[in-house]
């Protein structure tokens, strides 16, 4: 079941969001999601927006992301090529599985279609699980993004 995060999943989320750092890190990711990234001020944002989601299974909080309705402004530019589309679209920021295996990404990408039909999500280039994930999901590598701070993001899209 995916359903709206609310504010007494906050430490939940907060351990998901650890799990999925350390799943990064055993892969490789030594680079995203530094400092503690998402702070739980972000993750309470993303809830005051109404944009914060939730897997659960048997009741319990397996995965979770931002699902924000486009556009979205670190889109607005993208190097090395360019989208499928220009689409109305959303974003997926901050998608995260407390363990890998459980097709929990994909549950969340497959209710993301039922509710647009253009989705863009970008990427570490680090990040080898995600980009499997979405490549394996169908996403086309657009090019790349800069986040507000600078750092470069690989960027994805899938229009149904």
């Amino acid at each position: 079941m995916i359903r709206r995060a609310t504010y007494d999943d906050v430490p939940v989320l907060m351990d998901v969001f650890r799990k999925a750092r350390g799943i990064m890190r055993s892969s490789g990711n030594m680079n995203q999601w530094n400092d503690g990234y998402p702070s739980e001020n972000i993750v309470r944002k993303d809830i005051d927006n109404g944009n914060c989601y939730v897997l659960c299974d048997d009741g319990e909080v397996v995965a979770t992301m931002a699902f924000i309705p486009g556009p979205d402004a670190t889109y607005a530019e993208i190097y090395d090529g360019g989208w499928l589309s220009d689409a109305p679209y959303h974003v997926i920021h901050r998608i995260a599985v407390a363990e890998p295996g459980h097709n929990a990404a994909k549950a969340l990408l497959d209710w993301g279609f039922g509710q647009t039909g253009s989705i863009r999500i970008d990427t570490h280039k680090d990040n080898v699980i995600m980009h499997h994930v979405l490549s394996k999901y169908g996403f086309t590598h657009c090019g790349m993004i800069l986040l507000a701070n600078g750092d470069p993001r690989e960027a994805y899209q899938k229009d149904l």
